[in-house]
C-alpha cells in the first residue's frame, strides 16, 4: 500500500482554495475511485482472492466427486452448490484485507489528512469508499461465483453429481456469494476506520470471521445452538447452499444478520472519524 504516497491528491478530491469547487458525495466518490484504481496492491488482493475462489471451488468439487464413489458404498454429494462455493471461505480473507487497506493505507502514509481536508464533512469519505468498494466487489465477486459454480458443477458432473443453473438455489447462491464477499470487504473497511492500524484491523476482522465461530463451538450445546447462528460468517454463508441446518438461520435472514454486523462496524467507524483527529 506504499504507492498511496505517490498519488497526485489534486486528482483525488476537489479543492476548496478557489471557493468554486463544491464538495459533493459524487466528487468524493470519484476521487476514491481514482485512489482505488491507482494502487496495484488493491488489484492484487482483489484478483488474487477471486482467483482463489474459482480455483479452490473447482478443486474441492473434483475431489468430492472423485471420493463420493459410485459403488454400493457411495455416499454422494448432498449439496453440490455449496461444494462449488467452498473456495469463498479462503477468498474472503484477501477480500477483507482489501477493505482494511483501502483506508489504513492512507493513515499509514498520512494521505488521510489531504482526504479529510478536501472533504471537511468527513462522513462522505467513508461513504465514498463504501460505494466504490461495494460496486467493484459485488460485480467482480458475482462473476467469480458464477465461474466457480460452472467449473465446480462441471467437475462434479464427471461423476454425475453436478446441477445446472436452473436448479433450485443456484442463482441465489451465485448472487448471494457476491453479496457475502461485498459485506466482508465492507466489514474490513469498517474495522479499518475504527482501528486505523492495518495489523490491528486485520486481526479484528479475522477474529470476527474465524475466531468467533471456533469459540462458539466451545460453548455448551444449549448455548451454541442459539448463539452460533448469529455469528458473522455462520450467518452470512447460509446463502451459499441449499440444505439448511435447523440450528442455522434461513439464507436471506442470515445475510441480513451479517449486514447488521457490517453496518455496526461502518457506523462505529464514521462516528469515530467525525470525533477524533486524523
Amino acid at each position: 500500500m506504499t504507492q498511496a504516497a505517490t498519488i497526485d491528491t489534486t486528482d483525488v478530491a476537489p479543492t476548496r482554495a478557489g471557493g468554486d469547487a463544491k464538495v459533493t458525495l459524487g466528487r468524493v466518490t470519484a476521487g476514491e475511485w481514482v485512489k482505488f484504481r491507482s494502487l496495484r496492491s488493491t488489484w492484487y488482493a482483489l484478483i488474487g482472492g477471486l482467483a482463489v475462489a474459482v480455483a479452490l471451488g473447482y478443486l474441492f468439487s473434483l475431489l468430492r466427486a472423485t471420493h463420493a464413489g459410485t459403488g454400493p458404498h457411495a455416499f454422494g454429494v448432498e449439496d453440490p452448490i455449496r461444494v462449488s462455493m467452498r473456495g469463498l471461505m479462503l477468498a474472503q480473507l484477501p477480500i477483507g484485507v482489501l477493505g482494511v487497506l483501502f483506508i489504513t493505507g492512507e493513515y499509514a502514509t498520512g494521505m488521510i489528512r489531504a482526504s479529510l481536508s478536501a472533504a471537511p464533512g468527513r462522513w462522505n469519505v467513508l461513504v465514498g469508499k463504501s460505494i466504490v468498494l461495494t460496486v467493484i466487489t459485488f460485480v467482480l465477486g458475482t462473476i467469480t461465483c458464477l465461474a466457480a459454480f460452472l467449473l465446480g458443477q462441471a467437475a462434479l458432473n464427471t461423476h454425475h453429481y453436478g446441477v445446472s443453473l436452473g436448479a433450485t438455489g443456484s442463482w441465489r447462491a451465485i448472487i448471494g456469494g457476491g453479496i457475502y464477499l461485498t459485506l466482508v470487504a465492507l466489514l474490513g473497511l469498517g474495522c479499518g476506520f475504527l482501528i486505523r492500524s492495518t495489523g490491528g484491523a486485520i486481526a479484528t476482522l479475522f477474529g470476527l470471521l474465524l475466531v468467533l465461530p471456533l469459540l462458539g463451538e466451545a460453548l455448551p450445546t444449549s448455548w451454541a445452538d442459539h448463539i452460533n447462528q448469529y455469528l458473522p460468517m455462520n450467518a452470512g454463508t447460509q446463502i451459499l447452499g441449499t440444505l439448511q441446518d435447523p440450528h442455522n438461520l434461513a439464507p436471506w435472514v442470515g445475510t441480513g444478520v451479517f449486514a447488521l454486523w457490517t453496518a455496526a462496524a461502518l457506523i462505529g467507524g464514521v462516528t469515530l472519524l467525525m470525533r477524533r483527529d486524523a
